[in-house]
């Protein structure tokens, strides 16, 4: 029953190639840009992304010009899986792939951006390689990834780990465009909040949420679990942006029981993952990397929507 369900996450989440972009991920010898065990591959490889995943993909929907972008550009309703799939491999690649693909990765997403752009209803202009655009995406993900591993992550880390985990987060978004990302944990949540008075819920916005909340493109069977992890992203979300986004603004009830529900869930995931976990290690063995014991889950099934 362990390896069904861990196969069945893996596949939903890396897609149908999964095997092959894992086996070139752990697999390929050569230099990478973190050492195994630092904080980025401790909060990247733990089940609690699938929590901060989603935080992420809730609040960037927060920003207009992003999300516009984001509407018009991206197939976030027909192609909801597949976006999920290029996502987890852009965070695969560049936290535990070799620098080579890491930066061919970042090569292929900067190519991608110079082909997004448009105009919003008033005609101000969006570009997605606008560096504040990209500082918006960056700082939600990154926050909403550290939020819900100090929550919900097995190992948690030291204040001094997570801002080493800002800082080592900072390296791949500098090489994505961003001219000057946070680099502690109390830099990346001032960023967050100098954001504020630009954010607020467009159309776009409440239908994305509506969509990815209320109507995931799920097989019934797999809808529980899947509003268990949704639940648990929400009672991370700050309070301001609940009504905004229509998600439930009674948050000591809804967090309290989220909180819970969110445990159970990130425990679940990673016992059915622990397969995954022992053939990623045995990958990077024989491809002479030493992974060295880091107490994270490693199973890099990593979810959120900005990376492809």
């Amino acid at each position: 029953m362990r390896a069904r369900l861990g196969e069945a996450l893996f596949r939903r989440v890396a897609g149908p190639d999964g095997d092959r972009h894992r086996a070139r991920i752990h697999g390929t010898p050569g230099p990478r840009w973190f050492a195994p065990g630092s904080p980025i591959t401790v909060v990247h490889g733990d089940s609690s992304m699938f929590v901060g995943g989603i935080r992420a993909v809730l609040l960037q929907t927060m920003q207009p010009q992003a999300m516009t972008a984001v509407a018009e550009h991206s197939g976030y309703r027909g192609d909801m899986w597949g976006r999920l799939a290029r996502t987890s491999r852009f965070l695969a690649v560049t936290t535990f792939g070799t620098a080579d693909d890491a930066q061919q990765a970042v090569d292929a997403v900067r190519a991608i951006h110079d082909r997004v752009h448009g105009a919003m209803p008033d005609g101000t202009a969006y570009d997605a390689n606008d560096p504040h655009l990209l500082e918006w995406v960056h700082v939600a993900e990154i926050e909403s990834f550290l939020l819900a591993h100090r929550r919900y992550g097995r190992r948690r880390l030291d204040q001094e780990g997570y801002d080493e985990y800002v800082r080592q987060t900072a390296q791949v978004a500098r090489r994505l465009g961003v001219t000057d990302p946070p680099s502690s944990e109390a830099e990346l949540h001032a960023c967050v909040e100098r954001f504020r008075p630009e954010l607020r819920a467009i159309d776009h916005a409440r239908d994305a949420v509506a969509y990815l909340v209320r109507e995931p493109d799920l097989p019934l069977v797999a809808r529980p679990p899947y509003w268990v992890l949704v639940a648990a992203a929400i009672g991370l979300m700050p309070p301001w942006t609940r009504e905004p986004l229509d998600l439930p603004t009674l948050p000591v009830a809804h967090d309290r029981v989220a909180d819970l529900l969110g445990h159970a869930a990130t425990r679940t995931v990673r016992w059915a993952t622990a397969a995954d976990r022992s053939h990623n290690a045995a990958l990077h063995q024989r491809a002479g990397v030493v992974t060295g014991a880091t107490g994270g889950d490693h199973n890099h099934l990593m979810t959120g929507t900005t990376g492809g």
